[in-house]
């Protein structure tokens, strides 16, 4: 029977399992992240993993809470959301998301492969995932359908919208294969995608 914990212990060990998941989702992901690594870094057996969280597919979910409103407001807030001119917000919005993709690692695995979110959302009550409904791309989404109905972004499906978007975030993964012009092509791939989506507005 796994042994009781004190309220002392109970945080230090939650504390412990978060800063192991994140290293090792970060470095190796959901599926190849064994139960055995997550608890050795906190020093308690496998069965007390589940005296904190239900499975590891939870601890990730936890994770991705914690990151989700930082990078709401550094993302949405502090960028998107602070200029009237739409194509001016939507570069604003690139430009703060690349930034964090590159400085933060965990966000970085959880925007390139939503495959692991997809099999956290099946593993969990509906209503633990729902939690993830205030998060940048929710508010993104939103702010698209905003627009598009003030006539300030092109008449198509807001999911092809975010996923235009979402496509100039992944260019960095092939910085290198792109070589010195890297900076260069993201500045134009920015400017081109944003002009396209507010420049024919109102067009199907």
């Amino acid at each position: 029977m796994p042994p009781a914990f004190s309220p002392e212990e109970r945080a230090r060990i939650t504390r412990l399992l978060l800063d192991s998941g994140r290293d090792l989702f970060t470095r190796q992901g959901l599926r190849k992240t064994s139960l055995e690594e997550l608890v050795a870094r906190a020093g308690i057996v496998k069965s007390s993993f589940y005296l904190f969280f239900d499975s590891k597919e939870a601890l990730y979910l936890e994770l991705m809470l914690q990151e989700a409103g930082a990078v709401k407001r550094r993302v949405i807030d502090d960028a998107l959301l602070t200029t009237a001119d739409t194509r001016d917000a939507l570069r604003r919005f690139l430009r703060a998301a690349l930034d964090e993709l590159s400085g933060n690692p965990l966000w970085r695995r959880l925007t390139t492969h939503p495959d692991e979110m997809q099999a956290v959302a099946r593993k969990l009550a509906p209503d633990r995932v729902a939690a993830m409904s205030d998060n940048p791309a929710t508010a993104l989404t939103e702010f698209v359908v905003s627009k598009q109905r003030d006539g300030e972004l092109i008449d198509t499906d807001p999911a092809v919208v975010v996923g235009a978007l979402q496509t100039v975030l992944l260019v960095p993964l092939y910085a290198d294969r792109l070589g010195d012009p890297y900076p260069q092509i993201l500045d134009l791939l920015i400017d081109l995608v944003t002009a396209g989506l507010t420049e024919h507005k109102g067009r199907n």
